[in-house]
């Protein structure tokens, strides 16, 4: 492992020279707790140098695993050369103008771009933001002046940011929403498919959240439903199939949006280009933002042309929307997910990761359940032989795997979820380094 070097030279290995986290990384973490609100979190208090392919390397010398990609958001790498060579190239030209005021080519080709990948055949057009909340808000926002109706329906589970709007949207009270309130109105949850939790077909739970929403909402009144087609802090709850196809029809059948909110499980992520492509879904708006521009922050709306022109001139934009280094760096991150069979590469990563994951759950009971696609992909932690959740075991877990030099994420409404996001760009054998390394932390933790 020592020789294998990703595109900017970083040795792809896990090398700890001190304990995690180090002295330096323990004298930064000192300067944060005095200047960076203590509302801000940090899931591994290491700081970081430099990173790319599969492995992140702190101020210590210590070289971490990354099986977290920012939280789905460095698919193409940290560094990727593509997206490196176009931002150098764009800043040493213009940093910003504002688009609404006097527009560049970068937006409107990323605005082609996404047209061509994202799902179905029908003329659409963008609009590009800076964030996952922001594109989530927007596509609210045009769903309802499209329609003219104000409910938007949400499932349990959900997340879809931490704007005031976004909150209401989002299911998980602790740390999301604690205290935030009063929330923004008009917004339903019904329930979600959750085939570990409630054994449910997808057709089935199709009919039992659609009954909701008829008798609770009633379907002249709803704008939009709104769906994450892979969740994400939720704990990566993948619907059963016919679930997504279902709703999309009844949605269809009666005027209403459906948005799919694809900010953690698009471009690539899922072995697809984006998560209803399982289904063969194709949403009338796509949120999109993580992994689209190579780290940089970028989101976007993307829909139905009639649908997305709506909305009245200077109802949609933001000083910042589709910045020119941002769109920049999306058509470099673009450009490597092609070059590079990233949706190939994602779906290698899922047949090594989950057999190794459902060997594990047939030695550790406290693994109940194993899911995902692609590269998005949990393992649910509870009290063997029940559905009751351990989100105490999860934290071990998680901090074992932390002290070993793999960067692991949780998630989950009932914390109990280990979800992993590996770059797409990872190497196998760092990968099985990284497994190797999830099955001793669970051997330690359970003592078994």
């Amino acid at each position: 492992m020592t020789d294998v070097l990703d595109q900017t030279g970083l040795q792809q290995r896990r090398h700890l020279v001190t304990e995690i986290p180090g002295p330096r990384s323990q004298e930064l973490m000192a300067r944060r707790q005095a200047t960076v609100s203590a509302g801000v979190g940090t899931t591994l208090p290491v700081f970081i140098t430099r990173a790319g392919g599969g492995v992140l390397e702190d101020v210590d010398g210590n070289t971490l695993i990354d099986l977290g990609s920012g939280i789905a958001v460095t698919s193409v790498g940290n560094a990727a050369p593509r997206v490196v060579e176009a931002v150098q190239a764009q800043v040493a030209d213009f940093t910003h103008t504002c688009f609404m005021v006097t527009p560049y080519e970068g937006y409107v080709a990323v605005c082609e771009a996404l047209a061509e990948l994202t799902p179905g055949d029908h003329a659409k057009k963008s609009a590009l933001f800076n964030s996952g909340s922001e594109a989530v808000e927007n596509a609210v926002k045009i769903a309802r002046h499209a329609t003219g109706r104000q409910a938007v329906v949400v499932f349990d589970h959900a997340y879809h940011g931490r704007t005031n709007l976004t909150m209401a949207l989002t299911a998980k009270n602790m740390p999301y929403k604690h205290r935030f309130g009063p929330f923004a109105g008009e917004v339903y949850r019904v329930p979600m498919s959750y085939p570990f939790r409630d054994g449910l077909s997808g057709p089935d739970a199709a009919v039992r959240a659609i009954s909701q929403i008829e008798v609770q909402v009633g379907a002249g009144n709803t704008a939009a439903v709104l769906i994450e087609p892979l969740q994400g802090e939720g704990g990566f709850i993948e619907p059963a199939p016919g679930f997504l196809t279902a709703i999309s029809e009844w949605c269809t059948a009666n005027g209403v949006v459906f948005i799919a909110d694809e900010i953690q499980s698009g471009f690539c992520r899922t072995g697809a280009w984006f998560g209803v492509d399982a289904e063969g879904v194709v949403p009338d708006l796509v949120t999109t933002a993580k992994g689209m521009a190579g780290g940089l922050p970028l989101a976007a709306v993307t829909g139905r042309a009639e649908i997305m022109d709506a909305v009245h001139p200077g109802g949609l934009g933001g000083t910042y929307g589709g910045n020119p280094v941002a769109c920049a760096a999306a058509l470099g991150a673009i450009e490597t997910m092609r070059a590079e069979d990233l949706v190939g590469a994602a779906r290698g990563i899922g047949e090594v990761m989950l057999p190794r994951l459902r060997t594990l759950a047939e030695r550790f009971p406290a693994i109940g359940d194993v899911r995902g696609r692609g590269a998005m992909i949990a393992v649910e932690l509870v009290r063997p032989g029940t559905t009751e959740p351990d989100a105490a075991l999860t934290g071990a877990v998680a901090k074992a795997c932390h002290a070993r030099g793999v960067v692991v994420l949780t998630a989950g409404s009932y914390g109990n979820v280990l979800r992993f996001l590996p770059p797409l760009v990872i190497g196998r054998d760092l990968l099985e380094e990284a497994l190797d390394v999830i099955e001793e932390a669970f051997a330690e933790v359970t003592g078994s």
